[in-house]
Protein backbone atom coordinates (compact mmCIF):
# COMPACT_ATOMS: atom_id res chain seq x y z
CA UNK A 1 0.00 0.00 0.00
CA UNK A 2 1.51 3.41 -1.22
CA UNK A 3 2.00 5.61 1.98
CA UNK A 4 0.52 9.41 1.51
CA UNK A 5 2.70 12.23 3.34
CA UNK A 6 4.72 11.52 6.08
CA UNK A 7 1.87 12.01 8.72
CA UNK A 8 -0.05 9.17 7.09
CA UNK A 9 3.70 6.76 6.51
CA UNK A 10 3.95 7.08 10.63
CA UNK A 11 0.53 5.65 11.24
CA UNK A 12 0.68 2.25 12.66
CA UNK A 13 -2.21 0.99 10.75
CA UNK A 14 -3.94 1.67 7.24
CA UNK A 15 -7.11 0.16 8.52
CA UNK A 16 -9.32 -0.15 12.22
CA UNK A 17 -12.67 -2.23 12.26
CA UNK A 18 -14.67 0.28 15.10
CA UNK A 19 -17.12 -1.96 16.81
CA UNK A 20 -15.49 -4.95 15.91
CA UNK A 21 -17.32 -7.25 18.45
CA UNK A 22 -20.66 -6.30 17.90
CA UNK A 23 -23.49 -8.63 15.42
CA UNK A 24 -22.19 -6.73 11.90
CA UNK A 25 -18.41 -5.88 13.24
CA UNK A 26 -17.42 -9.59 13.17
CA UNK A 27 -18.69 -10.35 10.26
CA UNK A 28 -16.87 -7.38 8.73
CA UNK A 29 -13.32 -8.67 10.57
CA UNK A 30 -13.31 -11.88 8.89
CA UNK A 31 -14.07 -10.30 5.49
CA UNK A 32 -10.51 -8.12 6.41
CA UNK A 33 -8.84 -11.07 7.52
CA UNK A 34 -10.25 -12.90 4.62
CA UNK A 35 -8.94 -9.35 1.61
CA UNK A 36 -5.65 -9.27 4.05
CA UNK A 37 -4.53 -12.97 3.53
CA UNK A 38 -5.61 -13.25 -0.11
CA UNK A 39 -3.00 -11.80 -1.98
CA UNK A 40 -5.13 -9.24 -4.32
CA UNK A 41 -3.11 -5.89 -2.44
CA UNK A 42 -0.14 -4.08 -3.20
CA UNK A 43 1.83 -5.11 -0.07
CA UNK A 44 0.74 -6.43 3.69
CA UNK A 45 -2.28 -4.86 5.26
CA UNK A 46 -1.67 -3.48 8.32
CA UNK A 47 -5.02 -3.02 10.62
CA UNK A 48 -6.29 -3.74 14.12
CA UNK A 49 -9.75 -4.46 16.00
CA UNK A 50 -11.49 -1.62 18.15
CA UNK A 51 -14.00 -1.62 20.88
CA UNK A 52 -14.39 -1.80 24.50
CA UNK A 53 -13.58 -5.38 25.59
CA UNK A 54 -10.00 -6.60 25.18
CA UNK A 55 -11.97 -10.22 25.80
CA UNK A 56 -14.18 -9.76 23.40
CA UNK A 57 -12.09 -8.23 20.41
CA UNK A 58 -9.21 -11.39 20.91
CA UNK A 59 -12.67 -13.35 20.41
CA UNK A 60 -13.72 -11.93 17.03
CA UNK A 61 -10.07 -12.66 16.24
CA UNK A 62 -9.78 -15.84 16.93
CA UNK A 63 -13.06 -16.78 15.41
CA UNK A 64 -12.50 -15.12 11.93
CA UNK A 65 -8.97 -16.89 12.26
CA UNK A 66 -10.82 -20.41 12.86
CA UNK A 67 -13.25 -19.37 9.91
CA UNK A 68 -10.62 -18.52 7.60
CA UNK A 69 -9.01 -22.13 8.54
CA UNK A 70 -5.76 -20.68 10.72
CA UNK A 71 -4.37 -21.29 13.88
CA UNK A 72 -4.57 -17.55 14.42
CA UNK A 73 -4.44 -14.33 12.60
CA UNK A 74 -0.78 -13.11 13.59
CA UNK A 75 0.50 -10.94 16.06
CA UNK A 76 0.59 -7.82 13.09
CA UNK A 77 -3.19 -7.59 13.97
CA UNK A 78 -3.23 -4.32 16.39
CA UNK A 79 -6.03 -4.60 19.43
CA UNK A 80 -7.18 -0.73 20.20
CA UNK A 81 -9.45 -0.12 23.25
CA UNK A 82 -12.14 2.64 22.74
CA UNK A 83 -15.75 3.74 23.71
CA UNK A 84 -17.95 5.52 21.49
CA UNK A 85 -18.87 7.67 24.72
CA UNK A 86 -15.03 8.36 25.33
CA UNK A 87 -13.94 11.16 22.41
CA UNK A 88 -10.24 10.91 23.84
CA UNK A 89 -10.28 6.79 23.27
CA UNK A 90 -11.42 8.02 19.82
CA UNK A 91 -8.96 10.64 18.49
CA UNK A 92 -6.26 7.98 19.98
CA UNK A 93 -7.38 5.21 17.80
CA UNK A 94 -8.05 7.64 14.55
CA UNK A 95 -4.67 9.53 14.80
CA UNK A 96 -3.21 5.59 14.21
CA UNK A 97 -4.84 4.63 11.01
CA UNK A 98 -5.78 5.78 7.93
CA UNK A 99 -9.25 4.42 7.81
CA UNK A 100 -11.40 3.91 10.48
CA UNK A 101 -14.56 1.04 9.45
CA UNK A 102 -17.07 2.30 11.73
CA UNK A 103 -19.43 -0.58 12.22
CA UNK A 104 -21.24 0.74 16.00
CA UNK A 105 -25.07 1.60 14.69
CA UNK A 106 -27.70 3.01 14.79
CA UNK A 107 -25.31 5.75 13.71
CA UNK A 108 -28.15 8.44 14.67
CA UNK A 109 -26.82 7.79 17.89
CA UNK A 110 -23.17 7.01 18.09
CA UNK A 111 -21.93 7.74 14.73
CA UNK A 112 -20.98 11.61 14.84
CA UNK A 113 -18.22 10.94 17.31
CA UNK A 114 -16.74 8.86 15.15
CA UNK A 115 -16.73 10.52 12.41
CA UNK A 116 -15.78 13.82 14.41
CA UNK A 117 -12.70 12.14 15.94
CA UNK A 118 -11.84 11.01 12.41
CA UNK A 119 -11.89 14.24 10.56
CA UNK A 120 -10.44 16.31 13.28
CA UNK A 121 -7.19 13.60 13.62
CA UNK A 122 -6.83 12.88 9.90
CA UNK A 123 -8.36 10.11 8.88
CA UNK A 124 -11.23 8.63 6.68
CA UNK A 125 -13.93 6.96 7.68
CA UNK A 126 -16.04 4.40 5.73
CA UNK A 127 -20.26 3.20 7.60
CA UNK A 128 -22.90 0.90 6.39
CA UNK A 129 -25.38 3.49 7.39
CA UNK A 130 -28.77 3.57 5.69
CA UNK A 131 -29.66 6.42 7.79
CA UNK A 132 -29.92 9.52 5.17
CA UNK A 133 -30.68 12.01 8.16
CA UNK A 134 -27.38 10.83 9.77
CA UNK A 135 -25.47 10.47 6.51
CA UNK A 136 -26.66 14.29 5.05
CA UNK A 137 -26.35 15.81 8.77
CA UNK A 138 -22.88 14.75 8.50
CA UNK A 139 -22.51 16.24 4.99
CA UNK A 140 -23.47 19.53 6.24
CA UNK A 141 -21.51 19.51 9.43
CA UNK A 142 -18.12 17.97 8.46
CA UNK A 143 -18.42 18.30 4.28
CA UNK A 144 -15.89 21.73 4.76
CA UNK A 145 -13.50 20.34 7.44
CA UNK A 146 -12.53 16.79 5.91
CA UNK A 147 -11.55 18.88 2.82
CA UNK A 148 -9.48 20.87 4.53
CA UNK A 149 -8.02 17.47 6.29
CA UNK A 150 -7.99 15.90 2.84
CA UNK A 151 -9.73 12.80 4.29
CA UNK A 152 -12.77 11.06 2.73
CA UNK A 153 -16.35 10.39 4.51
CA UNK A 154 -18.49 7.86 3.22
CA UNK A 155 -21.29 6.51 4.36
CA UNK A 156 -23.87 3.89 3.43
CA UNK A 157 -21.00 1.38 2.06
CA UNK A 158 -23.13 -1.57 3.07
CA UNK A 159 -25.83 -3.19 1.17
CA UNK A 160 -27.22 0.21 1.86
CA UNK A 161 -26.22 1.64 -0.55
CA UNK A 162 -23.52 0.34 -3.12
CA UNK A 163 -25.12 -2.40 -5.14
CA UNK A 164 -28.08 0.27 -5.77
CA UNK A 165 -25.22 4.04 -6.47
CA UNK A 166 -22.64 1.66 -8.32
CA UNK A 167 -25.27 -0.68 -10.32
CA UNK A 168 -26.57 3.08 -11.76
CA UNK A 169 -22.94 3.69 -12.36
CA UNK A 170 -22.49 0.48 -14.10
CA UNK A 171 -25.32 0.81 -16.17
CA UNK A 172 -24.79 4.17 -17.52
CA UNK A 173 -21.43 3.01 -18.01
CA UNK A 174 -22.77 -0.05 -20.21
CA UNK A 175 -25.25 2.09 -22.24
CA UNK A 176 -24.05 3.13 -25.49
CA UNK A 177 -25.42 6.57 -25.51
CA UNK A 178 -26.76 8.51 -22.36
CA UNK A 179 -28.66 7.09 -20.00
CA UNK A 180 -31.61 9.06 -18.40
CA UNK A 181 -33.61 7.04 -15.76
CA UNK A 182 -33.55 4.13 -14.21
CA UNK A 183 -35.79 1.84 -11.68
CA UNK A 184 -34.29 -1.34 -10.11
CA UNK A 185 -35.74 -4.20 -8.61
CA UNK A 186 -34.81 -5.67 -5.33
CA UNK A 187 -35.65 -9.52 -4.88
CA UNK A 188 -34.22 -11.32 -1.83
CA UNK A 189 -34.11 -15.54 -2.31
CA UNK A 190 -34.08 -17.76 0.95
CA UNK A 191 -33.50 -21.30 1.64
CA UNK A 192 -35.57 -23.97 3.32
CA UNK A 193 -34.28 -21.60 6.81
CA UNK A 194 -35.73 -18.78 6.09
CA UNK A 195 -34.22 -15.59 7.05
CA UNK A 196 -33.87 -12.89 9.00
CA UNK A 197 -32.21 -9.08 10.18
CA UNK A 198 -30.32 -8.06 13.64
CA UNK A 199 -32.21 -6.04 16.02
CA UNK A 200 -29.64 -3.23 14.89
CA UNK A 201 -31.21 -2.32 11.42
CA UNK A 202 -34.72 -2.87 13.00
CA UNK A 203 -33.96 -0.01 15.59
CA UNK A 204 -32.37 2.44 12.80
CA UNK A 205 -35.70 1.74 10.79
CA UNK A 206 -38.07 2.72 13.39
CA UNK A 207 -36.12 6.06 14.79
CA UNK A 208 -36.12 6.86 11.20
CA UNK A 209 -39.24 6.92 10.30
CA UNK A 210 -40.05 8.22 13.55
CA UNK A 211 -38.06 11.57 12.63
CA UNK A 212 -38.85 12.22 8.74
CA UNK A 213 -39.63 15.79 9.73
CA UNK A 214 -36.41 16.52 10.48
CA UNK A 215 -34.67 15.16 7.49
CA UNK A 216 -36.99 17.54 5.75
CA UNK A 217 -35.22 20.85 7.12
CA UNK A 218 -32.17 19.18 7.38
CA UNK A 219 -32.52 19.13 3.13
CA UNK A 220 -33.74 22.67 3.56
CA UNK A 221 -30.58 23.94 5.39
CA UNK A 222 -28.08 22.05 3.08
CA UNK A 223 -30.35 23.84 0.34
CA UNK A 224 -29.01 21.71 -1.98
CA UNK A 225 -29.11 22.76 -6.09
CA UNK A 226 -31.88 20.80 -7.85
CA UNK A 227 -31.04 18.02 -10.38
CA UNK A 228 -31.76 18.58 -13.57
CA UNK A 229 -34.18 16.24 -14.91
CA UNK A 230 -32.97 15.36 -18.64
CA UNK A 231 -34.85 12.94 -20.86
CA UNK A 232 -38.29 11.69 -20.83
CA UNK A 233 -39.50 12.44 -16.72
CA UNK A 234 -39.55 8.89 -14.71
CA UNK A 235 -42.81 8.05 -13.69
CA UNK A 236 -43.27 7.36 -9.55
CA UNK A 237 -45.20 3.97 -9.20
CA UNK A 238 -47.61 3.33 -6.58
CA UNK A 239 -47.34 1.69 -3.25
CA UNK A 240 -47.95 -1.40 -4.77
CA UNK A 241 -48.36 -2.78 -8.35
CA UNK A 242 -47.93 -5.67 -10.50
CA UNK A 243 -44.81 -6.11 -12.01
CA UNK A 244 -44.71 -8.13 -15.59
CA UNK A 245 -40.96 -8.78 -15.65
CA UNK A 246 -41.42 -10.43 -12.05
CA UNK A 247 -45.18 -11.73 -12.09
CA UNK A 248 -45.19 -10.80 -8.79
CA UNK A 249 -46.42 -7.46 -6.68
CA UNK A 250 -43.17 -5.01 -5.81
CA UNK A 251 -43.39 -2.02 -3.52
CA UNK A 252 -40.81 1.12 -3.30
CA UNK A 253 -38.01 0.56 -1.80
CA UNK A 254 -37.77 1.78 1.88
CA UNK A 255 -34.21 2.15 1.99
CA UNK A 256 -31.86 4.72 1.62
CA UNK A 257 -30.92 3.99 -2.14
CA UNK A 258 -32.92 6.77 -3.26
CA UNK A 259 -31.35 9.19 -1.83
CA UNK A 260 -27.97 7.93 -1.95
CA UNK A 261 -28.22 7.86 -5.58
CA UNK A 262 -29.80 11.78 -5.64
CA UNK A 263 -26.57 12.57 -3.62
CA UNK A 264 -24.10 11.26 -6.18
CA UNK A 265 -25.86 12.30 -9.34
CA UNK A 266 -26.04 15.67 -8.17
CA UNK A 267 -22.19 15.51 -7.34
CA UNK A 268 -21.15 14.35 -10.66
CA UNK A 269 -23.68 16.55 -12.65
CA UNK A 270 -22.32 19.43 -10.89
CA UNK A 271 -18.89 19.08 -10.06
CA UNK A 272 -17.92 16.54 -13.19
CA UNK A 273 -20.87 18.29 -15.90
CA UNK A 274 -22.06 14.37 -16.34
CA UNK A 275 -25.38 13.85 -17.23
CA UNK A 276 -28.03 12.77 -13.93
CA UNK A 277 -29.62 10.09 -14.37
CA UNK A 278 -33.28 9.57 -12.56
CA UNK A 279 -33.50 6.82 -10.60
CA UNK A 280 -36.47 4.60 -8.40
CA UNK A 281 -35.97 1.62 -6.27
CA UNK A 282 -38.49 -1.09 -5.47
CA UNK A 283 -38.70 -4.55 -3.92
CA UNK A 284 -40.53 -7.55 -5.34
CA UNK A 285 -42.85 -9.10 -2.51
CA UNK A 286 -44.39 -12.00 -4.24
CA UNK A 287 -48.74 -13.12 -4.24
CA UNK A 288 -51.35 -11.30 -2.67
CA UNK A 289 -50.90 -12.55 0.84
CA UNK A 290 -47.54 -11.35 0.81
CA UNK A 291 -48.91 -8.09 -0.05
CA UNK A 292 -51.60 -8.17 2.81
CA UNK A 293 -49.08 -9.36 5.56
CA UNK A 294 -47.23 -6.34 4.40
CA UNK A 295 -49.59 -4.08 4.46
CA UNK A 296 -50.96 -5.03 7.62
CA UNK A 297 -47.09 -4.82 9.58
CA UNK A 298 -46.99 -1.15 7.27
CA UNK A 299 -50.04 0.41 8.72
CA UNK A 300 -48.99 -0.63 12.51
CA UNK A 301 -45.77 0.06 12.33
CA UNK A 302 -46.30 3.55 10.98
CA UNK A 303 -49.23 4.28 13.79
CA UNK A 304 -46.73 3.29 16.69
CA UNK A 305 -43.96 4.77 15.23
CA UNK A 306 -45.22 8.46 16.05
CA UNK A 307 -45.34 8.06 19.95
CA UNK A 308 -42.79 7.37 22.14
CA UNK A 309 -44.54 4.59 23.88
CA UNK A 310 -45.13 2.64 20.29
CA UNK A 311 -41.46 3.44 19.69
CA UNK A 312 -40.63 1.01 22.87
CA UNK A 313 -42.91 -1.88 22.14
CA UNK A 314 -41.54 -1.83 18.34
CA UNK A 315 -37.94 -1.67 19.85
CA UNK A 316 -38.10 -4.26 22.76
CA UNK A 317 -40.73 -7.12 20.57
CA UNK A 318 -38.63 -6.76 16.80
CA UNK A 319 -39.64 -10.35 15.97
CA UNK A 320 -43.56 -9.84 16.46
CA UNK A 321 -43.90 -6.35 15.04
CA UNK A 322 -42.11 -7.44 11.72
CA UNK A 323 -43.47 -11.05 11.16
CA UNK A 324 -39.89 -12.28 12.40
CA UNK A 325 -37.97 -10.74 9.71
CA UNK A 326 -36.17 -8.95 12.80
CA UNK A 327 -34.64 -11.05 15.90
CA UNK A 328 -32.49 -10.01 18.58
CA UNK A 329 -29.65 -12.59 17.73
CA UNK A 330 -30.16 -12.25 13.89
CA UNK A 331 -29.99 -15.01 11.42
CA UNK A 332 -28.31 -18.31 11.63
CA UNK A 333 -25.01 -19.19 9.19
CA UNK A 334 -27.31 -21.81 7.77
CA UNK A 335 -30.13 -19.05 7.13
CA UNK A 336 -27.38 -16.67 5.94
CA UNK A 337 -25.99 -19.82 3.53
CA UNK A 338 -28.88 -19.95 1.83
CA UNK A 339 -29.88 -16.30 1.30
CA UNK A 340 -28.99 -14.21 -1.67
CA UNK A 341 -29.68 -10.87 -3.50
CA UNK A 342 -30.70 -9.88 -7.28
CA UNK A 343 -30.87 -5.83 -7.95
CA UNK A 344 -32.30 -5.93 -11.66
CA UNK A 345 -32.04 -2.28 -13.17
CA UNK A 346 -34.20 -1.45 -15.93
CA UNK A 347 -32.50 1.85 -17.75
CA UNK A 348 -33.69 4.22 -21.12
CA UNK A 349 -31.84 6.34 -22.55
CA UNK A 350 -30.86 8.06 -26.02
CA UNK A 351 -28.32 6.87 -28.78
CA UNK A 352 -25.45 8.60 -29.76
CA UNK A 353 -25.98 11.33 -31.31
CA UNK A 354 -29.97 11.75 -30.54
CA UNK A 355 -30.55 14.70 -27.93
CA UNK A 356 -31.78 13.53 -24.30
CA UNK A 357 -33.43 17.12 -24.17
CA UNK A 358 -35.83 16.48 -27.27
CA UNK A 359 -38.19 13.36 -28.20
CA UNK A 360 -38.59 9.59 -26.64
CA UNK A 361 -35.49 7.68 -24.84
CA UNK A 362 -34.64 5.02 -27.88
CA UNK A 363 -32.92 3.14 -26.41
CA UNK A 364 -32.94 0.50 -23.62
CA UNK A 365 -30.30 -1.30 -21.20
CA UNK A 366 -31.02 -4.60 -18.36
CA UNK A 367 -28.37 -4.93 -16.24
CA UNK A 368 -27.80 -7.08 -12.78
CA UNK A 369 -26.11 -6.68 -9.40
CA UNK A 370 -26.08 -9.94 -7.61
CA UNK A 371 -24.83 -11.46 -4.41
CA UNK A 372 -25.11 -13.23 -1.26
CA UNK A 373 -27.21 -12.65 1.68
CA UNK A 374 -27.50 -8.63 1.90
CA UNK A 375 -26.89 -8.05 5.57
CA UNK A 376 -23.98 -9.91 6.76
CA UNK A 377 -22.33 -11.31 3.93
CA UNK A 378 -23.01 -8.65 1.03
CA UNK A 379 -22.59 -5.75 3.05
CA UNK A 380 -19.20 -6.84 4.82
CA UNK A 381 -17.73 -7.17 1.54
CA UNK A 382 -18.71 -3.66 0.30
CA UNK A 383 -17.76 -1.96 3.06
CA UNK A 384 -14.32 -3.63 3.03
CA UNK A 385 -13.65 -3.36 -0.85
CA UNK A 386 -14.49 0.76 -0.23
CA UNK A 387 -11.67 0.58 1.87
CA UNK A 388 -9.24 -0.90 -0.26
CA UNK A 389 -10.36 1.29 -3.09
CA UNK A 390 -9.92 4.37 -0.70
CA UNK A 391 -6.52 3.25 0.08
CA UNK A 392 -4.96 1.40 -3.15
CA UNK A 393 -6.95 3.72 -6.13
CA UNK A 394 -6.27 6.57 -4.14
CA UNK A 395 -5.44 9.04 -7.27
CA UNK A 396 -9.16 8.21 -8.64
CA UNK A 397 -10.51 9.56 -5.73
CA UNK A 398 -12.00 12.92 -5.55
CA UNK A 399 -9.06 15.78 -5.91
CA UNK A 400 -11.08 17.01 -2.55
CA UNK A 401 -11.56 15.38 0.66
CA UNK A 402 -15.31 15.59 1.54
CA UNK A 403 -18.49 13.84 2.75
CA UNK A 404 -18.77 11.59 -0.17
CA UNK A 405 -21.98 9.00 -1.10
CA UNK A 406 -19.88 6.26 -2.55
CA UNK A 407 -21.15 6.84 -6.27
CA UNK A 408 -19.55 10.48 -5.78
CA UNK A 409 -16.01 9.17 -3.98
CA UNK A 410 -15.44 5.79 -6.30
CA UNK A 411 -17.31 6.42 -9.73
CA UNK A 412 -13.67 6.36 -11.36
CA UNK A 413 -11.95 3.68 -8.95
CA UNK A 414 -12.06 0.10 -9.67
CA UNK A 415 -14.56 -0.57 -6.93
CA UNK A 416 -16.72 -2.61 -9.04
CA UNK A 417 -14.41 -4.93 -10.59
CA UNK A 418 -12.95 -5.40 -6.63
CA UNK A 419 -16.65 -6.14 -5.73
CA UNK A 420 -17.19 -8.59 -8.89
CA UNK A 421 -14.22 -10.67 -7.40
CA UNK A 422 -15.48 -11.25 -4.38
CA UNK A 423 -18.71 -12.28 -5.10
CA UNK A 424 -21.04 -8.88 -5.76
CA UNK A 425 -21.37 -9.22 -9.36
CA UNK A 426 -22.10 -6.76 -12.16
CA UNK A 427 -23.66 -8.05 -15.45
CA UNK A 428 -25.26 -6.84 -18.46
CA UNK A 429 -28.29 -9.01 -18.73
CA UNK A 430 -29.58 -7.26 -22.12
CA UNK A 431 -28.72 -4.34 -24.83
CA UNK A 432 -31.82 -3.94 -27.19
CA UNK A 433 -30.50 -2.26 -29.92
CA UNK A 434 -32.17 0.90 -31.12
Amino acid sequence: MAAGSGEAAERPYELVVFGASGFTGQFVVEEVARTASGGELRGPLRWAVAGRSRNKLQEVLERAAERLGKTALGPEVGVLLCDVGDPASLAAMAKQTRVVLNCVGPYRFFGEPVVKACVENGASCIDISGEPQFLEGMYLKYNEKAAEKKVYVIGSCGFDSIPADMGVLYTRDKLKGTLTAVESFLTVKTGPEGSCIHDGTWKSAVYGLADQDNLKALRKKIGYSPVPVVGAKLKRRGLVFYSQEFKQYSIPFMGSDVSVVKRSQRYLHSQLQETPVQYGAYVTVGGLGSVMKLMFAGILFLLLVKFSFGRKLLTKYPEFFSAGRFTKKGPTQKQMDGTSFTMTFFGEGYSEGQDPQSGKPNVKICTQVKGPEPGYVATPIAMVQAAVALLEDSAHLPKEGGVYSPGAAFSKTKLIDRLSKRGVEFSVISQPEV
